[in-house]
Order: structure tokens, then C-alpha cells, then sequence
């Protein structure tokens, strides 16, 4: 079944498109914070530091968030969350010179940060059937690609035509339209959580999810280490478009490797395709340690896009099966917090080796962390857990 086909099963691209809209925000707001505050004068340690309460909040309050659909149902938990993020938008946009006020409305838009990603990944497979699941997350993981491109671009128009904090403004709009269009659609009205029993470790009392997230982590560090490694390679070599060309690129990548990797039947088990997918991502940020020239550089970039949609789409499928009963939602909801973490601390690394070794070292620490996390994930395949839930991947329709 080809993507368009998908497309045109009923909700499908309700719910696709409403939570595209509703996550642009996650790609708006910090940006849009940090113009806001630098507009009225913040210093740059006040901006790291809201920033950092934003991007906090955002991963304590998502797995929370998501016990909460999965105990609740997703229409009221995604209406009010979204409602209390758009709250802490416009609070940071009407007093940008009040410091207390700024942190409040970070902590209180990052926390509230509605699931809608995690939410349409627990709807898949009754929108299209479990067997056409790998192509419904394909579309997922190529989609999201557009939320990492289009959100920076709509904060650079915003502020093109006025002031910066506007752009905080059309982040809650999107934010809460995106919200609106995908919690009152049927299938998320619908949605009830599986009964299972209470236990405060939620999905992380299974061992291979754990381990599964700890891999994934692993390998976001690279992700992080090249939002930093990009801007130094632009400084010191001549490159249209500086930094924001080779992260586009590397965007472009994964658009392409999660096209052409929901088109393919792998006959391999997906536990086996996590390993390599972790490697082939692994040895292309390596590549990136080489400094090559800029036109060598470009297709490097590519390359790192192009194995982490793959391995988010067999993530997912392995989600869905080791998430014990009842907490489906929270478990896509750790799998994103866990990649928010590795990317951070990917950026945080790079950052510290760049300053005292150069670029080239940079992507090499970041690299080596990322095949660290692969070693996690080959344990994962490992686990006898993980195995009886692994078995063929799907095959197109």
C-alpha cells in the first residue's frame, strides 16, 4: 500500500495533519523564546537558562502526560494540555522582562506540551490495519521531518515582519488549532487505553523497553553533537547557507530514508534491522569526524538522515509490542523523552570537546557515545523478551 493510499482511509489524514500541526510549536518555541528575551534586552545566561527549564519540562511532563491518556482517554488530556501550554506561550510573550514570569510560562509550556505524537502513534495500527503499520510509521517519521523544517521557517517569517514576540502567538495558535483538529477526530475520541495493573514504572518495569530507550538515547547524542559541529564547519569552510544548509540536508535524508524504507519489505527480524539501521547512523556521524570539503561534507550530511527514520519506525513496532497492557501511550511518550535527552547531552558534549579539540574530535566523542547506545540496542535484540515480540517485519500492502 503506497502513502497516498493511507492517506485516503478515513481520519487518516485528519489526525495525521492535526498533530502536524499541533507539534510544529516543538520547533517554534524555544527558537521564538530566545528572540523574544533577546529583543528585550535578556542576557544570554537568562536565555540558556529558560531554554533549559523549557526543554526539562518537556521531558518530565511528556511520559506523564501520557499515563494520563492512557488512564483517561486522549480528548480531555490532550484539550487541556494544550490549553495550559498555549497559557505559558502567551504568558512568556506578554512579559519577556519579567524573569520570574518568563521561567514560570517555560516550565509551564514545556510540561504541558501536549502528546500528540505519542497519541497518533497509539492510533496507527486501528487506522490502517496492523499490517500496514510500518508504512503508517514511515509516513509518521517522514512527516515529522516537516515540523523540524517548517517551525524555524514561520518564526524567520514572523519576525521578518515585526517584533518576535508574534511568533509566540502563532506557536500557541498552531499549537492548540493542531490540538482542536486531532482530539475531537473520531479514532482519538474513540481511543481507550488497555486495562493492565497499576505500577509507578509504567512501561519502564520491562527490561527491553529500557534498554531500548537507554539505545536510543545513545544514538541522539549524535544527533545533538551535530546541531553544534555544523555551526563550526560553516565558520571555517564556505558554505551556501551556512550551518542551516547541512542540518536541512541531513533533514532531507531522513525525509528519504523513511520513504524508501516503508516501501521495502525487510524480511529481516526487526530487532536484527534496529542493530543495523543503529550502525549505518553510527559510521555516518563518524564520516562527519573527517572534516572533508564542503561538497563531501553535504553528502555526508544526507547520510546521517538517512538511517534514523528506519530505526524509529522499527522503535515504534517494537514499542507497541513490549509496552505492557496499559501504558502504550506513556511508552511512545518515554521513547521521545529519551531521544530529547540524548540530544541534549549530544549538544552539551559537543559543545565542551569542540571548544577544547576542534570540530573533527567533536564528532568523533558524539559518534562514539552514538555506538555505544548501538550496543545497547544489539542487547536489546538479545533480550529473550524482545525476541518473542519480534517477529517478521510487515509487508506492504
Amino acid at each position: 500500500m503506497i502513502y497516498l493510499d493511507l492517506l485516503r482511509r478515513p481520519s487518516v489524514a485528519r489526525v495525521l495533519g492535526g498533530s502536524l500541526i499541533g507539534r510544529l510549536p516543538t520547533a517554534m518555541t524555544a527558537l521564538a523564546t530566545t528572540l523574544t528575551l533577546r529583543a528585550h534586552g535578556a542576557d544570554f545566561r537568562f536565555v540558556g537558562v529558560a531554554s533549559g527549564v523549557l526543554a526539562v519540562a518537556m521531558a518530565l511532563g511528556g511520559p506523564l502526560l501520557g499515563r494520563l491518556v492512557d488512564r483517561w482517554g486522549q480528548t480531555n488530556v490532550l484539550l487541556i494540555s494544550g490549553m495550559l501550554s498555549c497559557c505559558g506561550m502567551v504568558l512568556i510573550a506578554l512579559t519577556p522582562t519579567d524573569e520570574p514570569l518568563v521561567l514560570v510560562g517555560a516550565a509551564v509550556t514545556g510540561a504541558a506540551t501536549p502528546p500528540l505524537e505519542p497519541c497518533l502513534r497509539t492510533l496507527w495500527p486501528g487506522l490502517v490495519g496492523q499490517e500496514n503499520v510500518q508504512q503508517a510509521y514511515s509516513l509518521d517519521a517522514g512527516a515529522q521531518e516537516l515540523v523540524f523544517i517548517g517551525g524555524p521557517v514561520l518564526v524567520a517569517a514572523t519576525v521578518a515582519l515585526g517584533p518576535p514576540e508574534p511568533a509566540l502567538g502563532l506557536s500557541a495558535f498552531l499549537c492548540f488549532t493542531g490540538v482542536l483538529i486531532m482530539a475531537t477526530s473520531r479514532p482519538s475520541r474513540d481511543w481507550r487505553g488497555q486495562p493492565g495493573p497499576r505500577d509507578w514504572r509504567g512501561p519502564l518495569r520491562s527490561r527491553a523497553l529500557l534498554v531500548l530507550f537507554l539505545g536510543l538515547a545513545g544514538v541522539g547524542t549524535a544527533i545533538g553533537g551535530l546541531n553544534i559541529v555544523a555551526v563550526a564547519y560553516a565558520e571555517r569552510h564556505s558554505v551556501a547557507g551556512g550551518a542551516g544548509t547541512l542540518l536541512a540536508l541531513s533533514a532531507a535524508g531522513a525525509l528519504a530514508g523513511a520513504v524508501v524504507y516503508g516501501r521495502r519489505t525487510w524480511p529481516m527480524a526487526p530487532t536484527k534491522q534496529m542493530v543495523l539501521f543503529g550502525t549505518g547512523l553510527t559510521a555516518a556521524y563518524l564520516l562527519v569526524a573527517t572534516m572533508a570539503p564542503p561538497w563531501v561534507m553535504m553528502l555526508i550530511c544526507v547520510a546521517t538522515g538517512v538511517f534514523l527514520p528506519p530505526l524509529l519506525v522499527v522503535s515504534f513496532k517494537l514499542v507497541d509490542g513490549l509496552a505492557p497492557a496499559g501504558t502504550v501511550t506513556e511508552a511512545f511518550a518515554w521513547l521521545i523523552t529519551l531521544m530529547t535527552v540524548g540530544t541534549a547531552v549530544g549538544s552539551a558534549i559537543g559543545g565542551t570537546v569542540l571548544q577544547a579539540a576542534g570540530p573533527g574530535t567533536a564528532a568523533v566523542s558524539t559518534a562514539l557515545v552514538a555506538l555505544l547506545g548501538t550496543g545497547f540496542l544489539l542487547l536489546c535484540h538479545r533480550l529473550p523478551e524482545t525476541r518473542r515480540v519480534a517477529g517478521p517485519a510487515a509487508v506492504p500492502g
